[in-house]
């Protein structure tokens, strides 16, 4: 499996909670969110679906563009999704 940075937002339901976030393995993340591991916003909220990712070659590039998408606004985001 190749590892590789990506920016991701997931879901509680349709035009529910969003969250997005950065891994350099999405794989295990989402699996992360998915099974309880992760404490935390996505755990308390139930927001474990991905909608919606993006692959990225540099880390600095996800976590730069992870940043620029939490600035957006919600209409935005869904629009993107």
């Amino acid at each position: 499996m190749i590892k590789q940075p990506a920016v991701y937002i997931l879901a509680s339901r349709p035009n529910g909670t969003l969250y997005i976030g950065v891994s350099s393995n999405l794989l295990q993340r989402v699996w992360q969110h998915k099974s309880g591991v992760v404490d935390g916003f996505t755990d308390r909220y139930d927001v474990h679906l991905l909608v919606y990712f993006e692959m990225h070659t540099e880390m600095l590039a996800a976590v730069t563009r992870e940043k620029h998408l939490k600035k957006w606004k919600r209409d935005w985001k869904i629009a993107l999704i």
